[in-house]
């Protein structure tokens, strides 16, 4: 019997890893022998020595690690340490970053590189390291990629895993692969397994009941089969939960029937994620990516407008074709859809991709280390990169957060800007690295109140909106109080239709002198945010 350790390293403490409890679980129902399997979940965040500390004490004879761009960049000095440590103990290393980058990792402290399916592939290296007499070193590559291929259903969620997830996020797979083609990704090369769908429904309703919050589908486009992506959507508005399902979908591939079945869905119950990545056409061909663009936008419009789904659209800056101008119109017509959260990413050059074969074709410069992201391309240069990250500042700490909307929107209205000057002006003006809400709010009004046709009091008069309904339990801003004689009047009011009495901080009056108050008990189940009331 070997002591085996499965490490797995997330990129938050909120983060849970499935793929560690999969392999476990593969270890009981694939291998020949009995092993003694220990689990530990760690984050990028930690100090290495405390994750090296957390492996030591299960005294493991094989460590196996799953790896991928978040945590690659601390891997080489987290396998020096165990090595040091642990001198005589085997390092499997598996996951997206180490099988499309063998050789590196080979020579920066694993033992073995494992490709493919890990709750098959790990069994097998366990059985061949068990039976090969001396426990000499077994093959490492070849003949265990298309191992098990036919294999049964591996189901992680065991009594052992529910009690670890503590509310983190916890994940579900019910299909693996991709029917698309994109060049950035790894799926690309995949065709589509389909896992059984009355297995899925069993294990949807484990995880309904489970202590998480949200449950995330890791499913690279949810929703290609319509078919069965409607059959899960109904079995999941029909449970009796208040956890969040969390998808990946394409805006184009909606239909009739899935909108009927979605307009059903108790409000925050379904989460969207819709990669539209670019809305220049010669950009997506260079990508192999296949969107009816028209169509997304017609659908995420609907998704919008249907007040129940929270939507997130993900952009990348720095694919093939697109200059900053290019990608400043498809910032501006994401924008405009008016989505919960609008993702500004920046272009990574993975591991096995078909993209990063390309980059020398295209002449795409980026970083040696991980995540391997675009620094330079021909139509996009380093500096414009740079003023898109200053924009991309802005936005994550205020519209991604559901903070300041109102005033962002008094600003956009009256000044005619377009949205990404506004954040890229707002980025220039408050880059934010970790300010405090209440000086940032000061921040947001000192720059905003500057420009053109933009309104002290009116500006004040959002910015008291918007602190009501984002913030709990805090006073306003100084700068933002005013009539205190009238806001006992508000509190009155309120004390009526709330039937409780407000506190403090949950009344305000504008410079108008319309009052404010806010049900900090209400809070809106898709954007997050607490509903406000307006009384004379």
């Amino acid at each position: 019997m070997l002591n085996i350790v499965l490490l797995a390293i997330n990129a938050k403490y909120v983060h849970s890893s499935l793929a560690v409890w999969v392999i476990a679980e593969g270890i009981k129902v694939n291998s020949q022998f009995l092993h003694n399997v220990s689990i530990a979940e760690a984050t990028i965040n930690q100090k290495t020595s405390d994750i090296v500390d957390s492996v030591i004490k299960y005294k493991p004879d094989i460590i196996g690690i799953s790896s991928y761009i978040w945590n690659a960049a601390m891997m080489p000095e987290l396998l020096f340490m165990l090595k040091k440590c642990l001198p005589e103990t085997i390092i499997v290393l598996g996951g997206p970053e180490p099988s499309n980058n063998t050789e590196y990792w080979l020579s920066n402290g694993a033992d073995y590189v494992l490709p493919g399916k890990g709750e098959y592939i790990f069994p097998l290296f366990l059985d061949e390291y068990i039976l090969t007499s001396d426990n000499i070193k077994p093959n490492n590559s070849e003949s265990m990629k298309g191992f098990c291929s036919n294999s049964v259903f591996i189901d992680p969620y065991t009594e052992d895993y529910f009690n670890s997830l503590n509310g983190r996020l916890s994940y579900i797979e019910t299909s693996r692969g991709c029917p698309f083609k994109c060049t950035f990704c790894l799926s690309a090369s995949d065709g589509i397994r389909y896992f059984p769908l009355d297995v899925v429904k069993e294990q949807i309703t484990k995880l309904s009941k489970a202590n998480t919050k949200t449950i995330k589908f890791v499913d690279r486009t949810f929703n290609c089969n319509s078919e069965r992506a409607c059959e899960i959507f109904e079995y999941i508005i029909a449970l009796e939960t208040d956890r969040i399902f969390h998808f990946e979908v394409a805006a184009d591939l909606f239909d009739d029937h899935m909108f009927s079945i979605l307009d059903t869905a108790p409000p925050g119950r379904i989460q969207f994620e819709i990669g539209i990545q670019s809305f220049h056409e010669p950009t997506l061909n260079a990508i192999s990516r296949k969107t009816d663009i028209n169509e997304a936008v017609k659908n995420i419009r609907k998704l919008v407008d249907m007040q129940n789904i929270h939507v997130h659209i993900d952009l990348i800056a720095g694919l093939p074709y697109e200059s900053l101008n290019d990608f400043i119109c498809g910032f501006n017509r994401a924008y405009s859809l008016s989505a919960g959260t609008l993702q500004l990413g920046f272009l990574k050059l993975l591991h096995g991709s078909i993209l990063r074969e390309q980059a020398n074709d295209f002449d795409i410069e980026y970083s040696s280390k991980p995540p391997y992201e675009v620094t330079a391309t021909p139509w996009l240069s380093n500096d414009e990169i740079k003023i898109l990250k200053q924009a991309e500042n802005a936005l994550q700490h205020t519209y991604n957060k559901g903070r300041f909307l109102s005033a962002l929107h008094y600003a956009l209205m009256t000044t005619g800007s377009d949205p990404f000057t506004l954040m890229l002006s707002l980025g220039c003006a408050i880059p934010n690295h970790g300010i405090q809400l209440e000086e940032y709010i000061i921040r947001i009004y000192d720059h905003l109140v500057t420009l053109p046709g933009v309104e002290a009091k009116a500006l004040q008069d959002c910015l008291v909106y918007d602190w009501l309904g984002m913030v709990k339990g805090k006073n306003l801003p100084a700068f933002l109080k005013n009539n205190v004689t009238r806001r006992k009047h508000i509190a009155e009011n309120s004390e009526i239709i709330l039937g409780r009495k407000p506190r403090r901080e949950e009344t305000a009056v504008l410079n108008s002198g319309i009052g404010l108050f806010t049900d900090s008990n209400d809070r809106d189940p898709v954007t997050g945010l607490y509903r406000v009331y307006i009384c004379g």
